[in-house]
C-alpha cells in the first residue's frame, strides 16, 4: 500500500464501512471502486462481474435468457466467487478462473438480459449481502445502494451523458473494435432503457446517495470527488 493510501485497523469501526457505487453502463463504477478500494484499504467486490460469470454459464448451457425457469435451475448449482488481485478482482464460476473470458460483449449483452429476472436478481443479492455482510468494501453495480445494501454508510450514483459513456465504452475495445461508436451507444441506451424500466430493483439513484455527474470531468477529477465523499463520511463516524 503507498504512502498516499489509507488503511483502518479492525478496532477501527470505520474499517466496517460499506461504499455502495450504482449507476449506468459505462459511468466508470469499476475504475472508480477499484481505485476506492485501494486508497482507503478496502475489499472491491465487482457485482457486474457475477452477472457476466452467471450469463457466461448460462452462454455455455446454451439456455434461453429470457426463461426464468432454466435460468433459476443453473442458478442452484452455480458457485461464483471474487478475489482481489493486484489490478483486478479474479472471478471464479465453479472454481474455474474466468477473468478473461466475461468482458467481451456477447457476455455482457447477456448479462443484461439475465439480470432483468427477478430469480436471478434474487438469486445474486443473496450472494452480494453475503459477500460484503462484514462491511469494509466497496460494491459496484446498479441496485447497490437501494437494494442490497440500502444501509450502506457512503452512496455514490455515478452518471453520464450516454454519448459519453458511449465513447468511453468503444475507446476501451482496443485497436480493432467490433463495432462503430454509433452501435455502442445504440447499445448502450438499450441497456439504459432495460436497467431503468425493469419491474424489480430499477436502476436508480437511492434518496441519500451524492449525484456524480462525470460528463465534463477527467478521470482524475472524478477519482478526486470520490475520495472526497468518502473520506468526509469516514469523518463524521470517526467523531
Amino acid at each position: 500500500m503507498s504512502a498516499d493510501e489509507t488503511s483502518f485497523s479492525s478496532a477501527d469501526p470505520t474499517s466496517k464501512i460499506i461504499v455502495a457505487i450504482d449507476g449506468p453502463a459505462g459511468a466508470g463504477k469499476s475504475t472508480i471502486a477499484r481505485h476506492l478500494a485501494r486508497h482507503f484499504g478496502l475489499l472491491n467486490l465487482e457485482t457486474g462481474a457475477m452477472y457476466r460469470a452467471f450469463a457466461l454459464k448460462a452462454l455455455r448451457a446454451a439456455l434461453p435468457l429470457d426463461e426464468s425457469r432454466g435460468l433459476e435451475s443453473l442458478a442452484a448449482e452455480t458457485a461464483i466467487r471474487l478475489e482481489s488481485g493486484e489490478e483486478e478482482n479474479h472471478v471464479l464460476l465453479d472454481g474455474e478462473d474466468v477473468t478473461g473470458l466475461i468482458r467481451n460483449q456477447t457476455v455482457t449483452d447477456a448479462a443484461s438480459r439475465v439480470s432483468v429476472l427477478p430469480a436471478i436478481r434474487a438469486w445474486m443479492v443473496r450472494l452480494q449481502q453475503q459477500m460484503g455482510a462484514g462491511g469494509g468494501v466497496v460494491m459496484e453495480g446498479r441496485d447497490i445502494g437501494t437494494v442490497v445494501f440500502p444501509q450502506a454508510e457512503v452512496k455514490i450514483f455515478l452518471d453520464a451523458a450516454p454519448e459519453v459513456r458511449g465513447m468511453r465504452r468503444y475507446d476501451q475495445m482496443g485497436p480493432e473494435p467490433a463495432q462503430q461508436p454509433d452501435e455502442v451507444i445504440r447499445d448502450l441506451r438499450a441497456r439504459d432503457e432495460r436497467d431503468r424500466n425493469r419491474a424489480d430493483s430499477p436502476l436508480k439513484p437511492a434518496p441519500d446517495a451524492v449525484l456524480l455527474d462525470t460528463t465534463h470531468l477527467t478521470l482524475e477529477e472524478v477519482v478526486a470527488a470520490a475520495e472526497a465523499i468518502v473520506a468526509a463520511r469516514l469523518v463524521r463516524l470517526a467523531n
